[in-house]
């Protein structure tokens, strides 16, 4: 029986044979082609599926070329999102390449497009500028970011150009049953006006058709295919096939015959510091599989400071207070926000804190050392980091975070043993090291343990330093106010007291105000009550996993 993440499709070679389904597609690929004016854009991840879609289009549109039918561009999109396994990365772009010359050679209007997220976008810009924390079930901050805002944005301007555009995806029903649900949703719609041109609706992007060539395909049959067929821009099937094994726990990747069999397509690439999953299988059998791979390794340490899943309860524990000890216990805009639950109420913690920040600076720049070292030639210049994100990582530290140390050029330039060369920072009287540390020393003599004082007098010296040149300095006192506000608390336990108590008062009042509740919203609120009563004395955070919703807050 199939699970809910598999469903048993019988392969679509079966009715018509290989050769003739082949025929079928290639025929219906002309057909649609030569309907309309419709810009295409294909979306290219380096895969076996998307690796397919391409390939039959590619020889759909060789015969329109001889046919003397090849009008419009066909446009192939791949996102990088820059912190994609490298192995994959490299592939991918090669590929790009190589379509280029040969689209050009045989002069096919096939364009191939890498993009990448804006910089303001990008992952350790938002992790270690922002301080966002690492992504995860109820705060995924990264996917539309970094995947789906470069791809829709390019899509959405070709539909806005030209009308409307066709978007040609490798999806498949037989992935699971979700996708299967998906699929046939929007295929059967009763707003779908293409369904007779095998074409559906769009979710989230206006005047955008979709098409799904292999969408009846199982697994076995996408192998087949590219093991039976030669790649038409010249990049070995066969290679992609020994990737997929590499990815594989074993190194097995043989085609499926029954439930039994595991197949390359349980292989998932993705980002080498995805912490949406426990652990990063496809990576970490690629490390094991082949020794020349180990050059990787530092990537899977950086994964491994920020991620906080354990499927060991005790692990898992020590792991959220590590990562709760990283962070603010105020949200990212100064705000406490409380959360309650049947372990007990705590403060919902906001963003990393200034000193782990810097450190995930020089850790993963240690790993991109590490990487240009160790790796082969095609990572000889791989940056983790490079240079327009460490200058947008350091904007935001001196002008939204108000961190006026200046850290990052200090950072790579003791890490990596040369000169920064991002932007020189004109010489200031009073925000320079020799003051900052006698500040520093002096909030220390006066109890600033966690330096809160010594953050709040920084950010208050810099807001001044912004507004001295200004002949207008209307926003000046609302800088201050709110970061006034923000340093409001000496410590942590003095932040989650008040809080709490305040949190407890308004339940109190919505309890005593609220004559239309019923007996059982009576008893929830009360239960809050008390545990809320109960939580305000303790020491720091909730020594308790507590699932609290992350929501988040770019403010």
């Amino acid at each position: 029986m199939a699970t809910d993440n598999e469903v048993q499709f019988h392969s679509a070679f079966d009715r018509s044979g290989l050769k003739n389904t082949i025929r079928q597609s290639i025929e219906h690929i002309k057909m649609l082609y030569q309907s309309d004016s419709i810009p295409w854009v294909i979306g290219y991840s380096g895969g076996k599926d998307s690796t397919a879609i391409l390939q039959l289009i590619w020889y759909a549109l060789q015969e329109l070329q001889q046919e003397k039918k090849c009008g419009k561009k066909v446009h192939v999109i791949s996102t990088d999102t820059l912190v994609e396994n490298p192995i994959v990365a490299m592939w991918v772009g090669k590929s790009l390449e190589r379509m280029k010359e040969q689209a050009n050679e045989q002069k096919l209007p096939i364009v191939p497009h890498r993009l990448t997220p804006a910089v303001k976008d990008r992952f350790w810009v938002n992790l270690i500028g922002k301080g966002y924390p690492a992504p995860r079930y109820k705060f995924r901050w990264c996917t539309d970011r970094l995947k789906i805002s470069p791809s829709n944005t390019f899509i959405q301007n070709m539909a806005d150009k030209s009308g409307e555009a066709i978007l040609v995806l490798g999806t498949r029903k037989a992935e699971s049953t979700a996708r299967a649900a998906s699929m046939d949703r929007f295929e059967n719609s009763a707003s779908n006006t293409r369904k007779a041109l095998g074409l559906t609706e769009n979710g989230s992007l206006e005047r955008v058709w979709v098409y799904t060539p292999i969408a009846s395909w199982s697994n076995d049959d996408v192998w087949v295919y590219l093991n039976s067929v030669e790649n038409p821009w010249n990049f070995p099937n066969q290679d992609l096939m020994g990737m997929y094994q590499g990815a594989t726990d074993g190194g097995e990747c043989p085609l499926v015959v029954d439930k039994s069999t595991q197949s390359c397509g349980d292989s998932r690439f993705g980002c080498y510091v995805c912490t949406m999953v426990s652990e990063d299988k496809s990576m970490n059998a690629m490390i094991s599989n082949d020794e020349e791979k180990e050059w990787m390794y530092p990537l899977v340490a950086l994964r491994n400071e920020i991620e906080v899943n354990d499927a060991n309860r005790s692990k898992k524990i020590e792991k959220l207070t590590r990562d709760k000890a990283n962070r603010d216990f105020r949200r990212m805009n100064g705000n406490l926000t409380v959360h309650i639950s049947k372990h007990g109420a705590d403060l919902v913690p906001g963003p990393y804190i200034q000193s782990f920040r810097e450190h995930l600076l020089g850790k993963v720049l240690e790993a991109q050392q590490a990487v240009q070292q160790l790796g082969p030639a095609e990572v000889k210049d791989l940056e983790l980091l490079p240079l327009e994100d460490l200058e947008e990582i350091r904007r935001i530290w001196l002008d939204e975070k108000h961190e006026v140390e200046d850290s990052v050029p200090k950072i790579y330039e003791k890490i990596l043993k040369r000169t920064y060369p991002g932007k020189k920072r004109a010489h200031h009287p009073i925000l320079n090291l020799d003051v900052l540390t006698k500040l520093k020393s002096h909030c220390e003599k006066e109890g600033d343990e966690d330096g809160l004082l010594y953050q709040q007098m920084c950010a208050v010296l810099s807001i001044a330093n912004k507004h001295r040149n200004q002949l207008r300095r209307a926003k000046l006192s609302e800088e201050l106010a709110k970061t006034l506000d923000k340093g409001a608390f000496n410590n942590l336990f003095e932040a989650k007291k008040f809080a709490l108590e305040r949190e407890r008062h308004r339940l109190q009042i919505q309890l005593n105000n609220s004559p239309n509740l019923s007996d059982d919203d009576k008893k929830t609120i009360n239960d809050k009550i008390i545990m809320v009563t109960k939580s305000i004395k303790e020491q720091g955070y909730s020594s308790m996993i507590i699932d609290f919703e992350e929501v988040q807050d770019d403010n």
